[in-house]
C-alpha cells in the first residue's frame, strides 16, 4: 500500500514518564516536512545513553518521548527539499548530524553540529512533532527516536550507506561501534607499538578494543569486574584481562607496575568518576592520554590533583568518537561489508521490541554486551 503523505500507525516504545518501564503503544506518525525524511527502522540498539535519558540524567529529553538513537532502516518517503537520498534508500539515522554549513562542521577538528544547539528538547525544526499517541504530542530523542517502527529525522540527521549492506548487527555503527572505535583511531590516535588499557567491557569498550588493535598497538589490557566478559574481549583483541577485585593494590598502581612507568593510552567507557579518576592515575605520566568516553550523568563532578598533568598527561574526551558522521559511518559502514570487523561479536542478545524492558534489565544487570531490537 503506498503510504507516502499519509499518515502511518506502527508501533513503538512509549516512555510516558521518567523512570517508568516501557510501553509498547500504537503510535502515528506524520509524513515529513521540508528536507525530512520517513524512516522504516529494522533493527535498534539498546545505549546506556538510553538509560540515562530514561531516568532523566541527560540534559534536553522531555517527556513523553520515543528513545532510541542506535538504528538503521529504509527510507520510506521524503519531504519537500530533500537531497542525495530517496524511497528504498539503506539509511543510518544520526543522533550527531552534520549540516556541512556551520563553523564547527566546517572544521576538521570537531564533531558537534552548531545548527543543532538551541534547537527545542523533542522537537522538529519547526516547533511540533511527527509522534502522537492516544491524542497525545510524543517527543523525539537525540533527532532519532529509533524505538519506534518508522521515524521522522532531518536531513542532516541521516546517511546513506551501501545498497548489499545486512540490515542487522551494522546499526551498532550508529553509536556503539563508532564510538568506541573513532574514540581510539581519531581521538586518541593511538600509535603503532603502543600499549592501551580500556576501563569497561560492554559493546563501547570491546569497540575500543577492536580500534586500538586496527591502530597496531601491541598490548591492549581490558579491565572489568566481571570476569565472564574476558573471553570475548580476548577473541576480538585484547593481550590481557584484569579484575580490580582481584588485584590487591589499586588498579591504576598496577597498570603503572606492569607498564613500566604508565599506559599510552587509556580509555574509561563506562562513566564513573572513580574510574575516570583511575584511567587518568594509569596512563604515563610523561605522555599518557586518557580518553573520557563514557556518561557519567548530570550533577556529577571529577576531583583531581591538577599538578598530575604538569609533567606531560593529556586528558580527551569522545562523543561519537569524534568522527564526522556523515563521511564516517558510510566507510565504517563498507569496512564490515569487507569483512574488516564483525560487529556480530557485539551482539550478544536479540530481542523484538516487545521485549524492550528486559533488554534494559539485561544491560543494568551487566548480562549484556549489546542487545539489539527487531521490529
Amino acid at each position: 500500500m503506498e503510504t507516502a503523505g499519509k499518515v502511518i500507525k506502527c508501533k513503538a516504545a512509549v516512555t510516558w514518564e521518567a523512570n517508568q518501564p516501557f510501553s509498547i503503544e500504537e503510535i502515528e506518525v506524520a509524513p515529513p516536512k521540508a528536507e525530512e525524511i520517513r524512516v522504516k527502522i529494522i533493527t535498534t540498539g539498546i545505549c546506556g545513553s538510553d538509560e540515562h535519558a530514561l531516568t532523566a540524567n541527560l540534559k534536553d529529553v522531555t517527556f513523553p518521548v520515543i528513545l532510541g538513537h542506535e538504528g538503521v532502516g529504509i527510507v520510506e518517503s521524503v519531504g519537500e527539499g530533500v537531497k542525495d537520498f530517496k524511497p528504498g534508500d539503506k539509511v543510518i539515522p544520526l543522533f550527531l548530524g552534520q549540516c556541512d554549513q556551520c563553523p564547527t562542521c566546517k572544521d576538521p577538528r570537531g564533531n558537534i553540529c552548531v545548527l543543532k544547539a538551541g534547537k527545542p528538547a523533542g522537537l522538529m525544526s519547526d516547533g511540533t512533532t511527527r509522534f502522537t499517541c492516544k491524542g497525545r504530542q510524543i517527543h523525539h530523542f537525540a533527532s532519532t527516536s529509533t524505538f519506534s517502527e518508522y521515524t521522522v529525522v532531518h536531513q542532516h540527521n541521516l546517511v546513506k550507506i551501501d545498497d548489499e549492506t545486512r540490515l542487522g548487527s551494522v546499526c551498532l555503527i550508529g553509536c556503539c561501534f563508532t564510538t568506541g572505535f573513532g574514540s581510539a583511531v581519531k581521538t586518541a590516535q593511538v600509535k603503532p607499538g603502543s600499549t592501551c588499557a580500556v576501563f569497561g567491557l560492554g559493546g563501547v569498550g570491546l569497540s575500543v578494543i577492536i580500534g586500538c588493535k586496527t591502530a597496531g598497538a601491541s598490548r591492549i589490557i581490558a579491565i572489568d569486574v566481571k570476569k565472564d566478559k574476558f573471553e570475548k574481549a580476548k577473541e576480538i583483541g585484547a593481550t590481557e584481562c584484569i579484575a580490580p577485585q582481584d588485584c590487591d593494590k589499586p588498579i591504576a598502581q598496577v597498570l603503572v607496575e606492569q607498564t613500566g612507568g604508565g599506559v599510552d593510552y587509556v580509555f574509561e567507557c563506562i562513566g564513573n568518576i572513580e574510574t575516570m579518576t583511575s584511567a587518568i592515575h594509569a596512563s604515563n605520566y610523561a605522555y599518557g592520554t586518557t580518553v573520557f568516553i563514557g556518561i557519567s550523568g548530570l550533577a556529577k563532578t571529577i576531583t583531581f590533583d591538577p599538578m598530575i598533568l604538569l609533567t606531560g598527561r593529556t586528558i580527551k574526551s569522545s562523543l561519537f568518537g569524534g568522527v564526522k558522521s556523515k563521511q564516517f559511518v558510510p566507510q565504517l559502514v563498507s569496512d564490515y561489508n569487507a569483512k574488516k570487523f564483525d560487529l556480530d561479536k557485539l551482539v550478544s542478545h536479540k530481542l523484538p521490541l516487545e521485549k524492550i524492558n528486559e533488554g534494559f534489565d539485561l544491560m543494568r544487570a551487566g548480562k549484556s554486551l549489546r542487545t539489539i531490537m527487531t521490529f
